[in-house]
């Protein structure tokens, strides 16, 4: 069977597999987010941290709750990464640098999961299991609880809450992530994932060398990485290594939990809404956009220029052997489509086209599906966007869902779109102005321009991936892709909640022969189509000077 076809068997599996979970894993978050029931265990967590269980918290409260709680979380993370080599099974490894140490903290806090070092040489196993790991479930579950908070607004009336942030985390962790990734974990285990707690061994190499390669609790963090689209490898080589990501079934199995909570929570959305086909039409142009990535990916990839590349049907180059092209292509548009940063081969590797593709799913704002949470409140932001912008084609006041949209919903929604788009193209811009970032630049011309594009890209969406063609660990990259991180994540979530709120407020208003009907064919293109607008019209001059001129070149 040749590569091409298993890829396409393998993408159709994929396919299938997610549409069978959209429907009860979407339900499943659906009722956990709206159940006036709390568990035993919750209702102890609750009390242990003085949490009123049945409170329902105003926007700005629940805000602050998530800002408190991820301050707190970046304060914790930090201070445990630099006091790792007092702690118990750290292998002894070296203590990291304060700027380091603060990108690290700030990235897997973030949900970004970027990696300026090599997590088998820099972390110990405690700092990965108690530290990152921990990281990836509550850094997950804060991004469903604000879309959770955001699809309140809609469906609430005349009212300032929103819902209580403490316990849809809580609710998000203990009855979603955990019981998932024990599930999943537990089948990475059996198909041969590293799980254990062992230290360095000395192995032989083919080449007669000596490498020393550490076990770990790999299989538990490999699983919730990919489910909660966090992204950071338990190894340098990330998904691409052997012990994270052993055969073909694993890199299927990686994929298909990195996209499934994501394109599940479109169905969530519709139940909660009390419109299923809403749902469905989120998760069509969710669908479509993950679609063409994909196999305009894998067509860039198997045209790659060269004589000898093209008689070789395609460019292996910084892809695994084991994978192939097909599978690697669908890895790599899934990966980035969401705020992942997880790959199984080298993004600098690819063509120029296909290179520049990963960068354009990045600067979608991870919406196809995107992050977890993270995603589907980015695509009913350019909901609101298409659906004002038909409003002004008819000459009416808009509406979504029974609401208005006016100057105040209008602002947040032009504010969280701008966000993204200025962290990544000021940052780009002073790093190419500054000769000692350019310095780190390994490659010259429109590559190496890419390549900090693609980092600034990856670091303000929340993306985590990268190129890797530059030097990134040194004081200025870690303090500025720091605080692309945060700012990227943090501000964008201030927009959604006070939309939220001010949705919560407004009385509903009927349907009319002049409302929009945002669950049919039209809105979907309609949305697609505003989708691709915003993004062209703002990174398309950036894209001109890196993959585009290096693909025409």
């Amino acid at each position: 069977m040749s590569s091409t076809l298993a890829g396409w068997l393998q993408a159709l599996a994929l396919v299938g597999a997610l549409a069978l979970c959209y429907r009860p894993l979407g339900d499943y978050i659906a009722h956990l987010l709206t159940s006036a029931k709390h568990l035993r265990a919750e209702r102890g967590l609750y009390k242990l941290v003085g949490v009123d269980g049945d409170a329902d918290q105003r926007w700005p409260v629940y805000l602050r709750s998530v800002l408190a709680f991820s301050a707190l979380s970046i304060l914790f993370l930090y201070g445990l990464i630099r006091l790792q080599t007092h702690l118990l099974l750290s292998l002894g490894v070296p203590e990291m640098e304060a700027h380091q140490a603060w990108n690290t903290a700030v990235s897997f806090t973030t949900n970004t999961n970027w990696q300026s070092y090599s997590g088998e040489s820099a972390m110990g196993h405690l700092v990965q299991m108690a530290g990152l790991a921990v990281q990836n479930f509550v850094s997950a579950a804060v991004g469903i609880a604000v879309v959770a908070a955001l699809i309140r607004g809609f469906t609430r009336h005349r009212t300032d809450r929103v819902g209580n942030f403490w316990v849809d985390l809580t609710r998000i962790c203990l009855r979603l992530l955990l019981p998932l990734s024990i599930l999943f974990a537990l089948v990475l285990v059996a198909n041969g994932v590293v799980q254990n707690f062992h230290g360095f061994h000395d192995l032989a190499t083919l080449g007669g060398d000596t490498q020393s390669i550490p076990g770990g609790p790999v299989a538990s963090q490999e699983v919730i990485k990919e489910l909660g689209t966090n992204g950071g490898g338990f190894f340098n080589a990330n998904s691409a290594h052997p012990f994270e990501n052993p055969n073909g079934f694993t890199n299927w199995l990686e994929v298909f939990l990195l996209l499934v909570i994501s394109f599940s929570l479109p169905r969530t959305f519709g139940k909660m809404v009390g419109d299923h086909r809403q749902g469905y039409a989120i998760v069509a142009v969710m669908g479509l956009f993950w679609v063409a990535s994909a196999a305009l990916i894998t067509f860039s990839e198997h045209q790659h220029a060269g004589t000898a590349l093209q008689a070789a049907g395609g460019a292996m180059e910084g892809k695994e052997q084991r994978f192939g092209i097909a599978a690697s292509s669908l890895f790599a548009a899934s990966t980035t489509l969401t705020s992942t940063g997880a790959v199984d081969s080298f993004h600098d590797s690819y063509s120029a086209f296909g290179g520049g593709l990963t960068i354009f799913n990045m600067m979608l704002g991870e919406i196809a599906p995107g992050g977890t949470g993270s995603g589907l409140y980015g695509m009913l932001i350019l909901a609101i966007v298409a659906v004002f912008v038909a409003g002004l084609m008819v000459g009416r006041t808009p509406e979504y869902l029974g609401k208005k949209l006016g100057g105040r919903e209008m602002k947040f929604a032009s504010l969280y779109i701008l966000t993204t788009p200025a962290l990544v193209l000021i940052g780009t811009g002073i790093a190419m102005a500054l000769p000692g970032e350019r310095a780190g630049m390994l490659n010259s011309g429109a590559h190496g321009f890419s390549e900090v594009l693609y980092a600034f890209t990856s670091a303000s969406n929340n993306n985590g991936s990268a190129f890797a063609g530059i030097t990134v660990n040194t004081p200025w990259y870690d303090t500025a892709l720091g605080l692309c991180m945060a700012f990227g994540r943090f501000l964008p979530m201030v927009f959604v909640l006070a939309l939220a709120g001010s949705l919560a407020q407004q009385q509903p208003v009927p349907a009319s022969a002049g409302t929009l009907p945002t669950h049919k064919p039209l809105f979907v293109g309609l949305l697609s189509s505003v989708v691709l607008i915003v993004v062209g019209l703002t990174y398309f001059p950036a894209l001109a000077l890196g993959p585009i001129a290096e693909g025409l070149h």
